[in-house]
């Protein structure tokens, strides 16, 4: 959806600017924009599943080398 405000004769700028934001306010777009900018989509059950069972692994992993006294990195970056 886009807005056009045309310049009418002897317009200032300030007030096509005003006419401009009036008709964005009325459309409602910015809202739309605002509520949509950190919309995140939801994870497939298979996705959820399977994110599960690698923290389950991991979490076991990391155990594991704790009870033998090993040092254990942990890697903050996720991808999924």
């Amino acid at each position: 959806m886009s807005i056009e405000v045309q310049k009418k004769e002897r317009e200032t700028t300030q007030s096509l600017l005003r006419r401009f934001s009036k008709s964005v306010r009325r459309s409602g777009l910015l809202l739309r924009m605002r509520r949509s900018r950190f919309f995140k989509r939801n994870k497939s059950d298979g996705l959820k599943k399977k994110i599960a069972l690698k923290r389950e692994d991991l979490k076991s992993i990391y155990e594991e080398k704790q009870k033998l006294g090993k040092e254990i990195k942990y890697n903050a970056q996720r991808k999924y």
